[in-house]
């Protein structure tokens, strides 16, 4: 009999303990830079661009690179736009600039091109720009990532933006 009891109470407790687990709900807070980034890339037009952007992802920074063993940021512009749009831009960021027709950020579609001066008042950085506020390059640090245009540091130093002539 108390053998009995003792079951019972020890499944009941087990099963309160097993549905409370169960019924928790873990989301990821949306407002994260890292949910954010998701969301623009799950929002890219052409799956394309976005097999190409993961790929790429996490590809060390190298000056001069144009490989998976490092690149550069106006390599890595030179090659999406080549195998994605089918376009052959300069090798060059500044050169890279040049060749692009300007438009406002808040015009830009998927595949525009975004500039920075980092040092200065020439051209020194390119970016893609994907949606939402969102781009993907190669950042010196952090190498092949997808980044949040609205941010300070980016605003301060964007130069130009558009599509490619």
């Amino acid at each position: 009999m108390i053998k009995t009891k003792y079951s019972f109470w020890l499944i009941l407790i087990l099963t309160l303990v097993l549905t409370a687990c169960g019924s928790r709900k873990y989301t990821v807070k949306s407002e994260t830079k890292a949910a954010k980034a998701a969301d623009a890339m799950s929002n890219l037009k052409s799956k394309q661009l976005y097999k190409f952007i993961t790929d790429w992802t996490g590809v060390k920074y190298r000056f001069g690179g144009l490989d998976k063993n490092g690149i550069d940021c106006s390599g890595f512009a030179f090659l999406l736009e080549k195998e994605i749009y089918g376009i052959t831009l300069p090798r060059i960021s500044r050169d890279q600039a040049k060749a692009v027709n300007k438009k406002s950020v808040d015009n830009l579609k998927e595949g525009d091109l975004v500039f920075f001066s980092f040092g200065g008042n020439d051209v020194d950085h390119v970016g893609v720009y994907l949606n939402n506020g969102f781009f993907v390059h190669a950042s010196t640090n952090r190498g092949v990532i997808v980044d949040d245009l609205n941010l300070p540091a980016y605003q301060r130093v964007l130069v130009k933006s558009g599509s490619v002539n």
